[in-house]
């Protein structure tokens, strides 16, 4: 007798997870020798950890921009719901780290584990939420599952997929139509990502467009403050430019961008901020092998006049240093991992530079682009022309950002209609 195809692939999928979870675990405690915060709480990564008061909410978000994306959700959520308790489940030390400064005690703070049935049943054993809400796009099948066998509706919030990510997803077929097929929720971002998710297995009926929740996110009280201070230590009349969350293959082109820079506008400094601490040392040696003149964050050296390049190696100063530049490129887009946060530059009212990889961020960046707040660049050529006109004309730096600034606030409302969603969920008479 043959086995269903749905059933093959999980047994498949549960096969490839046991033997890659090692390797996962492996590479957790080889960043470990340099970075002593991927050695913390490893129990969790297999579903330890202490028991919590069942009938709480848990909301996931994987890495460092979606919990703080999520800042706004979680004080919704706990001021309408108090005597609920809340966990918080991130994947990264640096989104961990984050969640723990925002939250402190008022928030339950730990790892998601593996996707393995063992590790899963352990966890949704020790947490027993009433409700699981995950951010964006983690389609995991076995915590899927695990959910649906005990009853607990998933919220996928902000949700996005992207048109490629479409056909991968359903060469998988029956096991992400399982996937979707309990209790889960999309609250997709735009209406062709909802459209998506039905397409490879989500339910109509409990589809729905609510919107992007990070238009609805809080800057940080004292940002601007701080810019102005981070400012003042870069050079008032100086030219800034900030690469936020860049990766390998991209630092290359923006130091080549910053050279030919130099040639148009010398004297404008490059604020360089990696999107992994585990990469710091590894463009250090890049700047030294290419003889750029250079401090880092984390030395305290003055950024002196002969300074080209400012790299930002310490964590959670992203928004700050955008705060105190006068232009903003977001990285991941000069090479294919599909772009990161645009919002954020965009609520200080800074013009956005990005390159042509943006589909992590699709909606963002068209909502921006045809409001004249984003200039997508090819290349390292381009971008250096553009960032040399923004640097040279206040009034052009002021109406791009200006602009942004309108079309995020124009874009709120999405943190409302997910909260009343999730309401419907958890019943009437939940909220407080």
């Amino acid at each position: 007798m043959r086995a269903a195809p749905g059933l093959t692939l999980r047994i498949l999928y549960i096969c490839l997870g046991y033997c890659l979870a090692p390797i996962a675990f492996g590479v957790v405690l080889w960043r470990g020798l340099r970075d002593r915060s991927y050695w913390q709480a490893l129990g969790e990564r297999f579903g330890f950890g202490t028991r919590l008061a069942p009938g709480g909410l848990w909301v996931h978000a994987v890495s460092v921009g979606e919990v703080q994306a999520a800042v706004a959700l979680v004080r919704q959520l706990r001021a309408r719901h108090p005597r609920l308790p809340l966990v918080l489940t991130t994947a990264t030390p640096t989104g961990r780290s984050r969640a723990e400064r925002l939250f402190g005690a008022d928030v339950t703070v730990r790892y998601l584990p593996y996707d393995l049935p063992d590790a899963v049943a352990r966890f949704l054993a020790r947490i027993r939420p009433r409700l699981a809400v995950i951010l964006e796009t983690e389609l995991w099948p076995n915590l899927y599952r695990g959910c649906g066998r005990r009853g607990i509706p998933i919220v996928l919030a902000s949700a996005r997929l992207s048109a490629r990510s479409v056909g991968r997803y359903r060469r998988l077929g029956a096991l992400i139509r399982a996937t979707l097929a309990g209790d889960v929720a999309i609250a997709a971002q735009s209406e062709s990502d909802k459209q998506r998710f039905v397409a490879i297995g989500a339910n109509p009926a409990r589809s729905h467009v609510v919107g992007n929740i990070k238009c609805d996110f809080e800057l940080p009280a004292d940002v601007m403050r701080q810019g102005a201070a981070l400012r003042e230590m870069l050079g008032v009349e100086r030219p800034v430019w900030v690469a936020g969350s860049t990766h390998a293959g991209e630092e290359e082109q923006l130091l080549d961008a910053q050279r030919a820079l130099d040639g148009l506008l010398p004297g404008a400094l490059l604020v360089l901020v990696p999107r992994h601490p585990q990469r710091f040392e590894s463009v250090a040696a890049l700047l030294r092998r290419r003889r750029i003149s250079f401090v880092t964050r984390s030395s305290g050296t003055p950024v002196g006049a002969a300074t080209s390049v400012l790299l930002v190696d310490t964590l959670g100063e992203l928004v700050e240093f955008y705060a105190a530049g006068d232009v903003a490129f977001v990285g991941g887009s000069l090479v294919a991992v599909g772009g990161h946060n645009l919002l954020e530059p965009a609520a200080l009212a800074k013009p956005i530079l990005s390159g042509p990889h943006t589909f992590n961020t699709a909606s963002s960046a068209r909502l921006l682009a045809e409001e004249g707040a984003l200039e997508l660049v090819p290349d390292a050529g381009t971008l250096a022309e553009r960032l040399a006109a923004l640097l040279v004309d206040p009034a052009a730096r002021a109406r791009a950002g200006g602009q942004g600034l309108a079309a995020l606030t124009a874009n709120r409302g999405a943190l409302g209609r997910l909260v009343r969603l999730i309401d419907s969920i958890l019943g009437p008479g939940e909220a407080a």
